[in-house]
């Protein structure tokens, strides 16, 4: 699979913004779990495996995130630098910041954790998909079947990936809470306005800045309901 992603349009500013995007993902995510209160279905899922296998939950999220990559393939999905980074970023952020949050503490606490951790995400979603280096490996798994089934709808194919994740994750031991019913109500808004504002437009295809290759600079950043983060997982 060759990768998508054109980066002599503005390098430096795509490669910072979609790196801190996915530090800031792994942040959020890492915050949700230290809230205690519920995570997004994939972070159910990513904990109840770590349960079950006594990883951390960082190294399941890039484990679980390198094999549904390899379900592209039969998809004929294509990857961008963003995707790869997605797999192996998010993991070791999460991990990290892991070891410098300390668990517990009062349910205030607990619920400002969890409040920040679903708006950093939003924004994260933002930032990554904004600097137009591919989407996750999850994002990509849905919009791939979409795109084989066109008469099933983004929406039919994230929910029902979603409840089987969040079914499964659930039956391993991991934490279904508020916040889950809170991730599922709010990121969907938060999604549409971090990601045309993080957007970076597209280089032109004519004049004398135009880039062989490049698409049409009308063209704007990902609807939310197309690429909405799953999780990075992404």
């Amino acid at each position: 699979m060759a990768l998508i992603g054109n980066l002599r349009h503005r390098p430096v500013q795509r490669l910072t913004q979609l790196y801190a995007g996915l530090t800031l993902y792994g942040i959020s995510m890492a915050l949700m779990v230290r809230s205690d209160l519920g995570l997004d279905p994939w972070d159910v899922f990513h904990q109840g495996l770590s349960e079950l296998t006594e990883l951390s939950i960082g190294m399941v999220t890039i484990g679980v995130g390198a094999l549904v990559l390899l379900l592209w393939i039969p998809l004929r999905q294509r990857p961008g630098l963003g995707t790869v980074s997605n797999v192996v970023v998010i993991g070791l952020v999460v991990d990290a910041t892991l070891a410098l949050l300390p668990a517990g503490g009062p349910l205030g606490v607990r619920i400002g954790l969890l409040i920040s951790g679903i708006v950093a995400n939003g924004a994260a979603t933002g930032l990554y998909l904004g600097a137009r280096l591919g989407p996750g490996p999850r994002d990509g798994l849905m919009t791939g079947f979409v795109a084989r089934r066109p008469r099933w709808s983004i929406r039919l194919v994230r929910t029902v990936i979603e409840v089987v994740v969040l079914a499964l994750g659930w039956l391993l031991g991991g934490t279904v809470g508020l916040g889950t019913v809170a991730y599922a109500l709010a990121i969907g808004p938060l999604a549409q306005l971090f990601i045309p504002l993080f957007a970076i437009p597209e280089a032109p295809t004519t004049g004398p800045d135009a880039q062989a290759g490049v698409p049409d600079p009308s063209a704007t950043a990902p609807a939310p309901g197309a690429v909405a983060p799953v999780t990075p997982a992404g």
